[in-house]
């Protein structure tokens, strides 16, 4: 049969040369896009030839054959050791349910799994990561792994209340960022909030703190939770004198189990915002450029978190459900259950330069 195709296209290509000259090209074009479509059919392809397909069709569903059995890489992690804190922020997401921290051996054998899976920043956090041996235990993780895993930044999340000048003069070398939360510059705001302290203020510890990242040579960070107590709140012109390499700024968040529900230690509802006074707040504050704004939206599946046992958190359903801990199955088993979205993860501006060594700042 399919040696009768030539003679067909013969006949066809004489009936066209008694046309006009004018509908030659089209003619011999059809009958070439026909007998190579014949051609193609004969060698069992399928009904569609390569060259019809889009090239941006072609690219994505190669994308999605290299990615299907491609791990999650944890470039960067959040790993919350200890759920201690000596403030009681209403809207905190994640409580003291237990006192549990890993020895140090074992915290340090999961960083090393982490950096071997491809991780490259490290976020240490809590409850308050000053707590536990008095930073001690901080420490050595920070020195571990900027001197042995030679990750590219190490930072910490902290209130900053525990922190000591010797801590940094011990270990302001291996650490890149040093966030400290501040929700307001009005001390009573903060008091309402749950970071009062007594007669320590937290906004003069600020400062404190501000001087000993420059003289130690850290980038400064400042987080800040935006909520029903500061959404109405001017922070422009202190922000602008203190001058951190990033202001993150969050919505205030929900999560099932942690400030919301029956069995939270917390209840945070009365300090849930919407989202259109959120973007009031940042509309507000939009001319300061190190300003980094967060969203419930943004937040969702965009972290990757490991909490005290080391076991990743999956926040896709309003809680936090543990993976297996990656002590026990490895990176790679244990991530696949985190529900992280690496997609938000880069479109909130989760990768940023982020060590202070291509930071270039004026110490």
């Amino acid at each position: 049969m399919w040696m009768l195709m030539p003679v067909a296209f013969a006949g066809k290509l004489l009936s066209a040369f008694r046309k006009p000259l004018s509908s030659l090209w089209g003619s011999v074009v059809l009958w070439f896009f026909w007998l190579r479509s014949a051609l193609w059919l004969a060698r069992g392809k399928g009904t569609q030839p390569p060259l019809q397909r889009g090239r941006g069709e072609l690219q994505e569903s190669r994308g999605e054959e290299e990615g299907a059995d491609q791990p999650t890489t944890p470039t960067s992690v959040n790993y919350h050791f200890t759920r201690q804190c000596n403030y009681k922020c209403g809207f905190c997401f994640h409580t003291a349910k237990t006192s549990f921290v890993l020895p140090l051996a074992e915290a340090k054998r999961g960083l090393r799994l982490l950096q071997e899976a491809g991780m490259e920043k490290i976020n240490f956090s809590g409850g308050e990561p000053f707590i536990h041996d008095r930073g001690e235990y901080l420490g050595k993780l920070v020195r571990f792994c900027k001197e042995e895993l030679g990750l590219p930044s190490v930072s910490i999340v902290s209130n900053g209340s525990l922190i000591r000048e010797r801590w940094f003069q011990n270990y302001g070398e291996y650490l890149d960022i040093l966030a400290i939360s501040c929700d307001s510059f009005d001390e009573q705001v903060n008091v309402l909030i749950g970071r009062g302290q007594g007669k320590k203020n937290h906004v003069e510890n600020l400062q404190k703190l501000r001087a000993w990242c420059r003289e130690y040579r850290v980038a400064f960070k400042i987080n800040s939770v935006i909520n029903r107590f500061n959404v109405d709140e001017d922070m422009r012109e202190q922000i602008k004198a203190l001058n951190p390499v990033r202001w993150k700024v969050f919505q205030c968040l929900l999560i099932e189990g942690e400030n919301s529900g029956d069995d939270a230690l917390r209840e945070a509802q009365q300090f849930v915002i919407s989202d259109e006074e959120f973007e009031g707040f940042l509309d507000r504050h939009k001319e300061v450029s190190c300003l980094v704004p967060e969203s419930n939206q943004k937040m969702k599946d965009s972290y990757l978190i490991l909490d005290e046992y080391m076991r990743f958190l999956n926040c896709q359903n309003g809680r936090k459900d543990p993976s297996k801990s990656i002590l026990d199955v490895g990176v790679e088993e244990a991530i696949k259950f985190s529900g992280f979205d690496e997609k938000m993860f880069l479109k909130r501006g989760g990768k940023y330069v982020w060590s202070k060594a291509d930071l270039k700042l004026d110490w």
